[in-house]
């Protein structure tokens, strides 16, 4: 049996302790708030007056106010740190912590990322071609193809884009012929689209490419919507667009995080930041549909910019071309056609469901606002 004399130095040793452990958990909050939040330095691939760089200070700022500032992001425009094509080595490198952009611009790096985006997307729109990523297997391709370009980054596919025009020309274009010989700019697998259809290709970044319509060194050009289209000065060295095309059916934004300083965020802001990212997705959505087709009359009524509907005849040309550069990309690439082949197979039956169960709205569109419509009180 233990005297009392035993116990005394054992009581006063748990006392020590327990003082000592109390002091540490009174401590730690101090010292966890004093390091203060987390900043990073980001980039995007748009220049400052362009709505794309808007989207990404719209998605730094949900980030900032869903962590209640303990992450704190900042974007620069295009440029300010390194040049827009140039924005998936520094991220990887550390120069910059993130970054916004799409997968397109990393086409010299691995072809496969253009899939995620630059193509007809085997009938998906671009919120499909996203169901295919979280939930069809393309997050776990996508992770594959940065680990073979040895990237280290995360990256966030978000934002669908609606489908973009075949662009800006002299003339309207009526037939696939009428491609041939143009100098035309685009990016991603849409270069070997074009370039089979005989255009003379240039991949420019956004911020270059008006400048370059109005030098001559381009004849036409496609960027992407008619926000992004105006703003950047489309409607000064043309008036005509053409619209509809399979090039760029189903685009997506991506969000670039640096993989080394993300994986040492704490799991709860690599929580907020997925929720985030899913958020500011359909934020961006609601917005597009608001400012594309207020500046899409605008370009019509102030701008005097004549749009066209794009001949079917080249669509289906687009159609048939694309599966020759698939073929020839898979054929040379593994991790190409496994990630075609995943997309065909989600595509398959989510569109099929789609065609056999969403209305076509033209019919609505045309009983309101068409030339026969009645006037509604």
């Amino acid at each position: 049996m233990t005297s009392s004399k035993d116990r005394t130095p054992s009581r006063r040793r748990f006392l020590k302790v327990a003082t000592a452990g109390a002091a540490a958990t009174v401590a730690a909050p101090a010292i966890a708030q004093s390091t203060g939040p987390i900043n990073m330095r980001w980039q995007s691939t748009w220049p400052a007056k362009d709505i794309f760089h808007e989207y990404a200070q719209d998605y730094a700022k949900k980030v900032n106010d869903m962590t209640g500032g303990d992450l704190k992001i900042e974007v620069l425009p295009a440029g300010a740190v390194v040049p827009a094509f140039g924005l998936l080595d520094a991220v990887s490198k550390g120069t910059l912590d993130g970054g916004h952009g799409v997968m397109v611009y990393h086409y010299g790096k691995q072809t496969a990322l253009a899939l995620w985006g630059s193509g007809p997307a085997y009938a998906m729109d671009a919120n499909m071609l996203l169901a295919w990523h979280k939930y069809g297997g393309g997050k776990e391709l996508l992770a594959k193809l940065y680990a073979s370009i040895n990237a280290n980054v995360v990256s966030l596919p978000y934002g669908p884009m609606p489908t973009q025009p075949l662009g800006w020309f002299k003339k309207p274009v009526q037939k696939a012929d009428d491609l041939k010989g143009v100098k035309f700019r685009t990016v991603g697998i849409s270069i070997d689209v074009f370039t089979g259809l005989g255009a003379a290709v240039n991949a420019l970044p956004g911020g270059e490419i008006v400048s370059a319509m109005d030098r001559g060194l381009l004849d036409a050009a496609e960027f992407n919507n008619a926000s992004s289209d105006r703003v950047l000065g489309f409607a000064d060295v043309s008036k005509v667009c053409m619209l509809q095309s399979y090039h760029q059916n189903a685009e997506q934004f991506e969000i670039l995080f640096n993989k080394t300083k993300y994986d040492a965020l704490p799991d709860k802001l690599r929580a907020i930041i997925t929720a985030a990212t899913e958020a500011a997705g359909q934020e961006m959505s609601w917005k597009a549909i608001d400012r594309y087709s207020q500046d899409y009359a605008d370009l019509q009524g102030k701008d005097k910019v004549k749009f066209y509907k794009t001949p079917d005849s080249i669509l289906q040309k687009q159609l048939e071309v694309y599966d020759e550069v698939v073929a020839k990309k898979s054929a040379e690439n593994p991790l190409f056609k496994e990630i075609v082949e995943s997309q065909m197979a989600f595509a398959k039956r989510a569109t099929q469901w789609e065609q056999d169960t969403v209305v076509n709205r033209r019919m609505a569109y045309n009983h309101y606002f068409g030339p026969n419509a009645k006037k509604k009180t």
